[in-house]
């Protein structure tokens, strides 16, 4: 199974993302193999740096790192494929400034949600940043249940225990990105998120 075979984005209707940046996954995956969904916030500005671009994309030199921070034996995205990790993004464009309007998150959850159904054994969500965290908040508002992750700093409720239907969801810091190396402190506390997610996605 392709993600990028059966999801896509119609008419292109938010105006704060670069549309030429647009991304979904195109990976080929056994879909019944992922047991935890990463969900980071956008696509990478030059499609070069996606998770699953060839040679060593921005995108895989840190989440690979981050992996290994938590202690899992990886050198690649393939290696945490393997895992039963699944990655991807809650906007499918690329960024054009620092920040994404709420109505562009809302707006592009509706493609997550029909992603997110692609993988029936999924038993974690792993929300990288406030983006994906938002997105997952509306796709279980406008599915008539309440928001999955309360309002606060990610610093204060991550570790809360959330659910979104009966999948466990862990709020952490963004992972994808040259920040990453920069915040020491978010680094260590992304690791300690993989961490647990993936304790509870392999138990």
């Amino acid at each position: 199974m392709r993600p990028n075979r059966t999801i896509r984005c119609a008419d292109f209707p938010c105006r704060d993302v670069d549309r030429k940046a647009y991304s979904i996954p195109g990976v080929a995956i056994d879909a019944s193999s992922v047991s935890l969904i990463l969900i980071s916030e956008a696509a990478a500005p030059n499609p070069a740096d996606n998770y699953y671009a060839r040679g060593r994309p921005l995108f895989q030199q840190t989440t690979v790192q981050a992996f290994q921070d938590a202690g899992a034996d990886v050198e690649s995205i393939r290696d945490i494929l393997d895992l039963g990790v699944y990655l991807t993004t809650a906007v499918k464009c690329g960024k054009k400034s620092y920040g994404i309007k709420p109505t562009t998150i809302d707006e592009c959850s509706r493609l997550l949600e029909r992603e997110l159904a692609l993988f029936p054994v999924t038993r974690v969500l792993l929300l990288m940043g406030d983006v994906a965290i938002r997105s997952l908040n509306s796709i279980a508002r406008r599915t008539g249940g309440p928001r999955v992750i309360p309002s606060g700093s990610t610093y204060k409720i991550r570790h809360g225990e959330f659910y979104f239907q009966g999948i466990r969801a862990f709020p952490s810091y963004l992972q994808a990105g040259p920040s990453f190396f920069i915040e020491k402190s978010k680094r260590r506390m992304i690791a300690e998120d993989i961490r647990r997610a993936l304790d509870v996605a392999l138990a």
